[in-house]
């Protein structure tokens, strides 16, 4: 990409889309497009094909998604399929009739099979049962990884995929009905601080371990990735080390400064019970994380402290 390129994040706002559009910023990018859904509604191919062949995009960044942790997958799992499908559908097909050099398109590690080995392989997609609590949102993703692979076999275009591992940072979802794990044990945590409660109740076990990248990292990634790779293969992106939930709570207590009890609740699924992400291909490609989990927690801490006193 040079720097006057136009380029487009998709999903500018979320979680993984304002931290592209940061590292873009930061990096010296100038010519960058961005609509709010109320502007421009993916789901829908004529407004789509009419952005593209108004704006001329040079280089997409496809971030746009539907995203949630456990209980938003379980209770709107047709939402989930339906409207990622219909995002990546109408934005890859829009990018390749419309002369788009490059797009990236981010998937997620709950494409891999639930007891695939670990850590996970970019060769181990489809070699076995998808986790049942996510299936329909990993299915519309690996559509996406399949549609861009197809296009760029057909069509001879360069779309890549990137495979990031559980994310966090800031312009995190905190809601506790459809956050992920790490940004809704920070809010309870606080809560439960503020309100002196005695217990905190957390879902699961406590054993399942997860992989946690900040979105810096993940942005950084992102844009290495579309100035120094070209393939069909799809790469993951991740830290390399992973940690029990139960000690990323212990963690997140501490940074909190909350004195009371975490009590597990084992009646509620686990979900898969280890997903760690192989990095030796990205880091082959000269790409590393450089952010630490207890100094990335912190920084989002703040940030969710910061946001609640504007509310205020």
């Amino acid at each position: 990409m040079n720097k006057d390129s136009k380029i487009y994040v998709a999903g500018h706002r979320g979680l993984v889309g304002s931290a592209i559009l940061r590292a873009l910023e930061n990096q010296g990018y100038t010519n960058l497009v961005t609509r709010t859904s109320s502007e421009l509604d993916l789901r829908k191919l004529p407004e789509v094909y009419a952005f593209f062949e108004q704006e001329k995009i040079d280089y997409v960044f496809l971030a746009a998604a539907k995203v949630g942790g456990i209980a938003a997958n379980n209770d709107f799992p047709a939402d989930f399929i339906r409207d990622n499908l219909l995002i990546q559908t109408n934005v890859i097909d829009a990018a390749h009739f419309n002369g788009v050099q490059k797009l990236l398109f981010l998937g997620s590690t709950c494409i891999y099979p639930k007891f695939a080995p670990q850590p996970l392989k970019e060769e181990y997609l489809l070699t076995g049962e998808l986790e049942p609590t996510n299936e329909p949102y990993a299915i519309a993703k690996i559509a996406g990884i399949k549609m861009c692979e197809s296009y760029n076999r057909q069509y001879g275009s360069k779309f890549i995929s990137a495979m990031p591992t559980n994310m966090y940072g800031p312009n995190d979802n905190f809601d506790l009905k459809t956050s992920h794990v790490l940004p809704a044990l920070v809010r309870k945590i606080h809560e439960a601080k503020e309100q002196s409660s005695p217990t905190v109740e957390i879902w699961g076990t406590g054993t399942p371990k997860r992989e946690f990248l900040h979105s810096d990292d993940l942005a950084d990634a992102c844009i290495f990735l579309m100035n120094n790779y070209e393939g069909n293969e799809i790469v993951n992106v991740g830290v390399g080390e992973d940690i029990a939930i139960k000690d990323l709570a212990m963690l997140i207590k501490n940074i909190v400064g909350y004195e009371g009890e975490l009590v597990f609740n084992s009646s509620v699924p686990d979900g898969t019970p280890r997903k760690l992400v192989d990095t030796t291909k990205i880091n082959g490609l000269g790409w590393k994380a450089s952010i630490p989990l207890e100094e990335g927690i912190r920084a989002v801490y703040e940030d969710y402290r910061s946001s609640l006193a504007v509310q205020q």
